[in-house]
């Protein structure tokens, strides 16, 4: 648009908005240059819902953004013909959530829908576990998960509490974009509380443990999220007593003082949790995103505490599910990962004579895996710290009860005398050592990451790290590469679906055999590096 027509939606967007404030703040920006962001169309409806910053405009998250993208999926619900079903809105307790969730569960009222409103801001899986529990029609959860300050987000979850696939995204969005001036949708506040919301939850979280031993000392943090509250409560009525938070990091704070960016994956983000763990003696460290629907575990390894990566305590919460499952409940048990996980759980699924699936990235496949609706699925994880532990009850990822699972598992084997490294070298010494890593490249012009998959599509490697490779392309269902090669060698490459970034999953495999177990940790670490230097190379632009 031409600097006129900018600034010409920006006035007619001013005269549409429904609060006053984010009014004045866009006024104040029609003579800027920053006008012609703000105005770059809505945020893009993606599988699981949208985020974007707080900040007046149609690019952004405000009351105007929610309203209109609510009345959008009112729409398509009723064109589903799922009208005057139940919705369940909940919250977490960022910068406007509270604003957002009511005007949300207002539009819904208003289009004749069942709203559930949950009363105080809480974990992103209580409403995925409530919209299954109520057989409700949708589930809406106000939160950017574990996205910087000054994000907000929107997810949805459809019938089932199960994220949505195409085409149903496309055809929400089309529906979003059809909306009239959210001055003109109608919002009533004639929605139910559902003050019931998190103890079903907790009630289904806090009976999850396989084993009786109790006996673990925890130290644990939400990151200033939601979780603290509801992960205390779900382990004490576990029977996990002693459990210490961090006390800085307690409360939910939407400025998220103590750590650069609130995600337990980033360098820093757990380096109070791991000096709690040190000061108190702890046998494990839990992290909890902001919404709490990812969980990281740390341990003390070597004298030192450091935290697992996601692919370890994938296959360790595994092995706790499969080794602990109720056949009778379960005959045909399936479980699930992802194609940028570790290989390892496909060696585990055989073992124990289970069906294994692996799928795109992100859980919107996992609960789909195997005959597209998850039909006897147990457990499901990716390597980005998500793991579905109870998938009969919460259809996404859930910090909560995979923490409880991981103290279930971590006392049970305190009991025996061992802990979860020593359960992790019982795997790799049965499965091989599994040593993943990642190279991303952050791109200033997102342009130039097309052009790397379009010049890796035509000469595709042929070998790296010493190793031949095959390159298998993955379009049209995603835009992915995956490499192979011997000695467990795998790559995946691809753009990502959030950030400017072409990120490169990178995997080796050693077997141990006849070789000691630290040889074999050895060599995969110095393949993985070699690997590493290879990767980053190939894919310079």
């Amino acid at each position: 648009m031409t600097q006129p027509d900018v600034r010409a939606a920006a006035e007619q967007w001013i005269a549409d908005d429904v609060d006053p404030r984010t009014q004045n703040e866009l006024r104040e920006l029609l003579d800027s240059p920053e006008l012609a962001d703000r105005m770059s169309g809505m945020p893009r409806f993606g599988t699981a819902g949208l985020r974007a910053p707080v900040r007046a405009g149609s690019n952004g998250m405000n009351r105007a953004v929610v309203v209109r993208t609510t009345a959008g999926v009112a729409s398509w619900l009723v064109q589903q013909g799922l009208g005057g079903g139940i919705v369940v809105v909940g919250r977490d307790a960022r910068h406007g959530s509270e604003e957002f969730a009511e005007d949300a569960a207002g539009v819904l009222a208003a289009a004749g829908f069942d709203v559930r409103v949950l009363p105080e801001p809480l974990p992103t899986p209580v409403v995925a576990h409530a919209t299954r529990a109520l057989d409700a029609v949708a589930g809406i959860q106000i939160t950017a998960s574990h996205n910087p300050p000054q994000d907000s987000g929107l997810k949805l979850y459809l019938g089932g509490g199960v994220q949505l696939v195409g085409p149903a995204d496309t055809e929400i969005e089309a529906s979003i974009a059809k909306t009239p001036a959210a001055n003109a949708v109608s919002r009533k506040q004639n929605w139910t509380l559902l003050e019931s919301g998190e103890d079903d939850y907790l009630a289904r979280v806090s009976a999850l443990p396989r084993g009786g031993d109790r006996e673990v000392r925890v130290a644990a943090t939400a990151l200033h999220g939601v979780g603290a509250k509801p992960l205390r409560r779900a382990l004490q009525r576990a029977g996990f007593d002693d459990v210490h938070f961090v006390a800085s990091q307690f409360d939910p704070d939407p400025d998220f003082p103590t750590v650069g960016f609130p995600n337990p994956e980033e360098p820093g983000a757990t380096d109070e949790l791991l000096q709690l763990a040190e000061d108190i003696n702890a046998d494990l460290a839990i992290a909890l995103d902001p919404d709490a629907d990812r969980c990281a575990l740390g341990v003390r390894e070597a004298g030192t505490w450091r935290m697992l990566r996601g692919d370890e305590t994938g296959v360790l919460l595994a092995w706790h599910v499969l080794s602990t499952l109720d056949e009778s409940a379960a005959p045909d048990p399936l479980v699930a990962t992802t194609i940028v996980s570790s290989s390892m759980l496909r060696s585990i699924a055989a073992e124990f004579g289970v069906r294994y699936a692996e799928t795109l990235t992100g859980f919107k496949w996992l609960v789909r895996a195997g005959d597209g609706e998850g039909t006897g699925l147990v457990y499901a994880y990716e390597e980005a710290l998500g793991h579905s532990v109870d998938p009969e009850r919460v259809r996404d990822k859930d910090g909560i009860s995979a923490a409880v699972l991981a103290c279930d598992l971590t006392a049970s084997l305190l009991a025996s005398g061992d802990h979860l490294l020593d359960l992790l070298d019982e795997l790799s010494t049965e499965h091989g050592v599994h040593q993943t890593g990642q190279v991303s490249v952050r791109v200033a012009d997102r342009a130039v990451i097309p052009r790397i998959m379009e010049r890796l599509r035509g000469e595709p490697p042929q070998e790296l790290a010493g190793t031949a490779v095959q390159t298998r392309d993955l379009l049209p269902d995603t835009d992915a590469l995956v490499v192979t090669g011997d000695g467990g060698l795998r790559l995946v490459i691809r753009p990502s679906g959030t950030e400017p970034k072409l990120k490169c999953y990178l995997q080796v495999v050693e077997q141990v055999g006849e070789l000691p177990l630290a040889q074999a940790k050895q060599r995969a670490a110095d393949r993985l590096e070699e690997l590493t230097r290879a990767v980053t190379a190939l894919v310079e632009e």
